[in-house]
């Protein structure tokens, strides 16, 4: 049965806003394409270049579906919809034929989001025909939509809403939601800046923009970023800031190992489980992340970015640094500390490198000094100024040995 005229736009759905906007950008863009400075009116619009482009897939499902749904139905010829429709095809063919005709003579192939962003590039790499100041090329090299700039922005707004709040002493200053949302968020951005600087090299092949940039980037933003060069600014500051916490934060915590770069993420959650992190209010996590293990013994489990032996590492060191920061409280608070200082030393047994060197030359000093703090003040004399080698373990290899001698020496003289 055939659907009256007047329905038709009803049964399009929100189809109809999308040609109808879909309409408006051809128009646009057709015009800038047949215009005699083309290359110009291009680079003051790359965002609706890169709109059009992304947008290209949505458009072309969606006129298809609508045709097979118009030749079905029985859809009028004259009916609004029908014309739409037609005409947004019109256009398509039109601003693919003018994109393809700008483009060199061996790249004039492919859908019409394709041959798009090889345009983009064709004016990119062609660079202003008068010059440009630098900011304005920035602007230029750097549209709003860009994918990795749209990631590293979600990125960067985690880091700010973590870290420009006050820190509070010693403890974790983000909870374990919120850790969690630290190890997704760093690797996404770090990538993303990763691919807008090189996108900066490699169309500026003077370097002026990315110098100009980078010499910006660690300066704190003073207003909202509104161009893409403010956004990536505004981005590149907040990672460089949540990073360098991140980074004193972990060598509180975990010292003297070092984590590596790809560890970092992977490390958050875990700490902030094992010290039961509180918000920003002092709050604890709510009872839903009890299963997450908000717990002095929750396990580091091995995963992509490092296998058992180095968590058994990262563990032994967060022991050994609890330990010598305070005295555990209680004896059974205290027994547990040492039995999972033990177990960590186990499982990283086979286990080798500059970490673990740094490792037995803290579980010594710590014989060393626990051992001294527990000689009375009128038994300290030279002979008694330094324990005897085998009790400080300076031939001792075995981390687990290493630990046992520890513990001997944070007890005696009990």
């Amino acid at each position: 049965m055939a659907t009256h005229p007047d329905n038709l736009r009803a049964r399009l759905e929100d189809r109809a806003d999308l040609l109808e906007a879909t309409r408006l950008r051809y128009r646009a863009l057709r015009s800038m394409l047949d215009a005699f400075f083309w290359k110009d009116r291009v680079r003051a619009q790359f965002e609706l270049l890169r709109e059009v482009a992304q947008s290209q897939p949505e458009v072309d499902a969606a006129l298809a579906a609508l045709k097979r749904r118009a030749a079905a139905e029985g859809w009028p010829s004259h009916a609004a919809p029908v014309k739409l429709m037609a005409e947004v095809e019109r256009l398509r063919e039109a601003v693919q034929h003018s994109a393809l005709k700008r483009l060199p003579e061996a790249e004039r192939q492919g859908t019409l989001g394709e041959a798009l962003l090889k345009l983009e590039e064709v004016v990119l790499e062609a660079g202003p025909l008068l010059g440009r100041r630098t900011w304005a090329r920035a602007v230029e090299l750097l549209p709003r939509n860009l994918p990795e700039l749209r990631a590293v922005c979600t990125a960067a707004e985690v880091f700010e809403r973590v870290f420009k709040r006050p820190a509070p002493e010693g403890p974790l200053p983000f909870t374990v939601a919120e850790a969690d949302e630290l190890r997704r968020a760093l690797p996404l951005a770090e990538t993303a800046l990763a691919a807008l600087w090189q996108r900066l090299e490699h169309f500026d092949t003077s370097g002026r923009v990315k110098e100009f940039l980078e010499k910006r980037a660690s300066r704190a933003p003073l207003q909202v970023p509104r161009s893409g060069p403010e956004l990536l600014l505004h981005a590149a500051f907040w990672l460089g800031v949540g990073k360098a916490r991140l980074r004193a934060l972990l060598e509180a915590r975990l010292a003297p190992v070092v984590p590596r770069d790809a560890e970092v993420p992977e490390l958050l959650v875990w700490l902030a489980a094992r010290e039961g992190a509180s918000g920003p209010g002092g709050e604890h996590e709510p009872r839903e992340h009890a299963a997450l293990g908000v717990h002095r013994d929750a396990k580091l489990e091995a995963c992509a970015a490092f296998d058992e032996g180095r968590a058994a590492l990262f563990e032994l060191a967060a022991e050994l640094a609890a330990l010598s920061r305070e005295r555990p409280s209680g004896a059974w608070d205290e027994e547990a500390a040492w039995v999972r200082l033990w177990n960590a030393a186990q499982r990283a047994r086979g286990e080798s490198g500059p970490d673990v060197e740094r490792l037995r030359d803290a579980l010594r000093l710590f014989i060393l000094l626990r051992g001294q703090s527990q000689t009375p003040a009128r038994l300290f004399s030279p002979d008694r100024a330094r324990p005897p080698a085998a009790d400080v373990g300076a031939d001792v290899k075995d981390l687990a040995a290493l630990v046992h001698a520890a513990r001997n020496a944070a007890s005696r003289g009990g």
